[in-house]
């Protein structure tokens, strides 16, 4: 082994062994002390959306943290801890298609389905990472090609899939 290849090998230790956190492949940097992560109910305070968004987005939530942290999810009072509800489930038309006939009337085939999460997250070992914030996402559908009832669980899961990922980003991989 030449004299460049030991200091490349030397200074590659060297910077893995000065980083000021715990650094996954996933993204998410969190100190060492932090051990623990408590996840409150998200409740379902939308007048629209399915009924089961509550347990839904709940579950789906502390299942990401579990599969992408070494934290430990406990009842009540963990190092980070995370609350909030589902605010609002609107559906808005978003494109018009023309009727055939003049007698007709023109109806909306583009209709976007927006969900909105408000999120308060703690972080016990520091605070300046606290926040309080809301998250939305939206997902559009064709009314003619996609039946909406057909389809809901779909796109909800696919909604509240990047809304978990912003919170994330947000939280603990201080993006």
């Amino acid at each position: 082994m030449n004299w460049k290849t030991s200091l490349l090998v030397l200074m590659s230790f060297a910077l893995m062994n000065t980083s000021c956190g715990v650094y996954s492949f996933t993204g998410a940097s969190i100190s060492p002390n932090i051990e623990t992560i408590s996840i409150q109910t998200f409740y379902n305070n939308s007048p629209l959306g399915p009924s089961n968004m509550s347990p839904l987005f709940t579950e789906k939530i502390k299942d990401y943290y579990l599969r992408n942290t070494s934290l430990t999810l406990v009842d009540g009072e963990g190092d980070l801890q995370l609350e909030g509800s589902i605010d609002n489930y609107t559906l808005t038309p978003v494109a018009v298609s023309a009727s055939e006939s003049a007698s007709q009337v023109d109806l909306t085939s583009l209709t976007r389905i927006t969900i909105y999460v408000s999120a308060t997250y703690t972080n016990l070992e520091d605070d300046q990472f606290d926040f309080d914030q809301r998250f939305s996402f939206f997902k559009d559908f064709d009314q003619n090609r996609e039946d909406l009832s057909a389809n809901e669980e779909e796109f909800v899961n696919e909604i509240f899939d990047q809304i978990i990922l912003d919170i994330f980003n947000s939280s603990v991989a201080n993006w």
